[in-house]
């Protein structure tokens, strides 16, 4: 073999391996890229479906919560002692007038959504059910609705949610014990608020056996209310009333 061909011979096998290398560059560059793109669109699925579990989650917990404050208000204003709407008479607590309401803080940490509503019969309002909201339970903090009469005294008190210790705590809950029908007809007066305490602590209500915390904080929570009734039930019936006006004025314009 002549020394010409041998260096043909060598530049085709130095071309062969330097194609087959690059054959192998690419397809190892095609394989990153494709592990690449399965990945990020697993991870974006991924996070679709845990996105989409938790708002589910979310708006079920919402839902539940709903549910049982819609229940609780029936109970603390029975249906024979109403005539109107309870879940759609109501005042937004958020609402830009109620900013002239005093010691909204006695409510708790209530959420962007709370709510006023207005019992009536023969179109005269007689309780106000407020949300209120204990945030020194044993857990977590306990949501509460509290009816208040214009007279001042309690129609009622039910726990709309709570994560209070089972067999201890949750005795709050009508569902385990009757201990809320104890507030029913008591006001700042009776007892007198020095009394508005546990036992324990000096006051009148009951405390639970091996759980003093949770009724602790109900009872402040309720006190705290009717603190808050008192200072401001007459201020809301009038801003009330005056949102229905322009609600009723607005219909009428796009009629």
């Amino acid at each position: 073999m002549t020394d010409t061909n041998k260096d043909k011979n060598e530049t085709a096998q130095v071309d062969d391996v330097n194609a087959s290398a690059e054959e192998q560059e690419m397809t190892l560059a095609q394989s990153v890229a494709k592990n690449a793109i399965g990945l990020a669109l697993f991870a974006f699925i991924t996070a679709g479906v845990i996105a989409l579990t938790q708002q589910t989650t979310v708006e079920k917990i919402d839902f539940n919560i709903a549910e049982a404050q819609a229940k609780a208000l029936y109970e603390i204003t029975p249906k024979d002692t109403v005539d109107n709407d309870l879940l759609n008479d109501a005042y937004d607590l958020y609402a830009e007038s109620a900013k002239t309401l005093h010691n909204i803080r006695l409510l708790g940490p209530l959420d962007k959504r709370a709510m006023v509503y207005f019992a009536k019969l023969n179109g005269q309002t007689h309780t106000l059910i407020y949300p209120t909201v204990a945030p020194d339970g044993y857990t977590t903090a306990i949501k509460l609705l509290v009816g208040v009469r214009t007279d001042g005294t309690l129609s009622g008190v039910r726990i709309v949610d709570h994560k209070e210790t089972p067999g201890l705590g949750d005795k709050i809950d009508i569902k385990k014990s009757d201990w809320v029908i104890d507030f029913e007809g008591k006001s700042l007066a009776l007892p007198s608020i020095e009394k508005w305490k546990v036992q324990k602590d000096g006051g009148d209500f009951d405390q639970f056996t091996g759980a003093t915390i949770t009724p602790r904080a109900v009872v402040n929570a309720v006190k705290n209310t009717l603190i808050f009734h008192q200072e401001n039930s007459d201020a809301i019936l009038k801003l009330k009333q005056r949102s229905d006006q322009m609600q009723n004025k607005t219909e009428e314009q796009n009629k």
